[in-house]
């Protein structure tokens, strides 16, 4: 294991690093942060000539009835998702018509009928109400239209920007309640960055800004912002929307626009969609695949692709991101 402990910064990269500490405001008119000490509650403020914000996100919980019980888990590290890897009967509740809002309804019915094969139990369009609790710890979750018996809540609902802070100093936000920047993530307030996860990116296929929280994303906006911060010119133009996830033994993966974005931008487009197998027909262990493809009228420009299939399916959307990348 690499030893990342706050001497190896100092004697290797001459760089000072205080853990136990907290900013906790921001003072842009004296260019100067708010630190306290966690053991002591000591605080201090601290002259800066740059400043990266990077704050990060965290999950979002729903404000509903017995939240704070404990068996109810937000997973976003590595260790919370191995805490609750355990072999049990497994509901999902949806308050979509769907389990992937980030695929059209016509792929994410190849989601839904995947998860009933390995036996969830799907109940979609039902909103969260609140969670009954027994001893401290959670034991039902309750919607409108029912009271569904458990031991353990996974929460996969999302994430925020921690942007308090910078809101708290007038530094502005942008899509989602991000901290607003530009391609070399330079914020609005002079000498002040932010990146990754707290900050919006740019969508390269709507021309919009857009807020998207994965570890790809985030590792090349902390590049570029550090690069920058060191005396750099480097640049994050934006993002095409691309994602990949393995549902059991399914894999599914997705680029671009979903219909009701390019509905809502007012693009007339054509549809294809393409079911084949991962390997050629006389290959052995070859496995279903199904491709849509979302492209312009008139222009022929591509706005959007999407993978469901088997085993080696999802790697498959590098080329459709590529033309996205480029505008094609």
């Amino acid at each position: 294991m690499i030893d990342r402990a706050p001497e190896v910064f100092r004697e290797k990269q001459n760089i000072d690093v205080r853990i136990r500490h907290e900013v906790v405001a921001l003072d842009l008119s004296k260019q100067r942060v708010q630190i306290e000490q966690a053991e002591t509650g000591k605080s201090s403020w601290e002259p800066f000539d740059q400043l990266l914000i990077a704050t990060g996100a965290s999950p979002l919980s729903p404000s509903v009835p017995g939240s704070d019980a404990s068996g109810i888990y937000g997973v976003n590290t590595l260790d919370s998702g191995i805490r609750v890897r355990q072999g049990l009967g497994v509901s999902l509740v949806e308050r979509s018509s769907q389990v992937m809002n980030s695929l059209d309804p016509d792929m994410d019915v190849l989601v839904s009928d995947a998860l009933r094969g390995i036996g969830v139990e799907l109940f979609l369009e039902q909103s969260l109400q609140a969670f009954e609790i027994s001893g401290g710890k959670v034991s039902a979750v309750v919607t409108e239209k029912l009271s569904l018996p458990t031991e353990m809540v996974i929460l996969g609902m999302g994430a925020r920007p921690n942007s308090e802070l910078a809101a708290k100093a007038g530094i502005p936000l942008g899509e989602k309640g991000s901290i607003r920047v530009n391609e070399g993530m330079q914020t609005e307030m002079e000498n002040i960055r932010a990146a990754p996860d707290c900050a919006q990116t740019f969508h390269l296929v709507s021309r919009r800004p857009f807020f998207m929280p994965l570890g790809t994303v985030a590792n090349k906006q902390g590049r570029v912002a550090g690069i920058n911060l060191g005396g750099g010119n480097a640049i994050f133009p934006g993002v095409v929307g691309t994602a990949a996830s393995r549902i059991c033994d399914l894999e599914v993966a997705r680029t671009g626009l979903m219909e009701k974005e390019i509905k809502q931008l007012g693009i007339e487009y054509a549809s294809s969609t393409i079911k084949s197998r991962t390997r050629a027909g006389y290959y052995p262990d070859s496995g279903r695949l199904t491709v849509k493809l979302l492209a312009e009228k008139g222009s022929g420009r591509l706005l959007a692709g999407q993978i469901v299939g088997a085993e080696g399916s999802a790697k498959r959307i590098d080329i459709v991101a590529i033309p996205l990348q480029a505008g094609y």
